[in-house]
């Protein structure tokens, strides 16, 4: 049986055109992963993506997670609260196109509809224009979380291209 989804991709072209989402509590922090842990990587990869059908690397191996990031263009965060874990972020810079794609955003079950994603979002667009970039990209698709959507529009993201895929 097939279902339709609907991927959309955006972008936004400045760090003028964010629009930030409210930072929580001193409690929350964000912290780049370095060293670099590929189990954190695989921990949210899994927890967040489990609810969103985000299925390509269930069968990499460990070489491949430490391969990807090891990466010197991949760069991966935590948010925390205190101590515990909420959500990730995984940016690829691709000097090639002088632009970053957020490759992977999510906030962990517990954590969500508490207005962090508005926050984080903004954290990982202001990381990805670290690297002086001329874009910063991303896509979701109807699979992601219903406010996924409205969290990258809100920020000042376009939308530059929309499909319909069968899975």
């Amino acid at each position: 049986m097939t279902k339709e989804v609907k991927r959309n991709y955006l972008e936004i072209n400045s760090l003028n055109d964010l629009k930030e989402g409210n930072k929580p509590s001193k409690d929350y922090s964000l912290i780049s992963i370095d060293p670099i842990n590929f189990q954190l990587n695989k921990f949210f990869y899994k927890n967040i993506g489990k609810n969103h059908k985000w299925v390509d690397r269930l069968l990499w191996q460990e070489e491949k997670w430490i391969s990807y990031t090891s990466n010197k263009n991949v760069k991966s965060y935590v948010f925390k609260f205190k101590e515990d874990l909420v959500g990730f972020f995984e940016l690829i810079f691709h000097p090639e196109k002088n632009e970053t794609e957020i490759a992977y955003f999510g906030i962990l079950e517990e954590y969500q509809n508490k207005k962090l994603g508005s926050y984080l979002l903004s954290e990982a667009i202001k990381k990805s224009f670290q690297n002086q970039v001329k874009r910063v990209w991303v896509h979701t698709c109807s699979l992601d979380h219903k406010y996924a959507l409205r969290n990258y529009l809100s920020r000042g993201m376009k939308i530059f291209k929309t499909e319909i895929l069968n899975i």
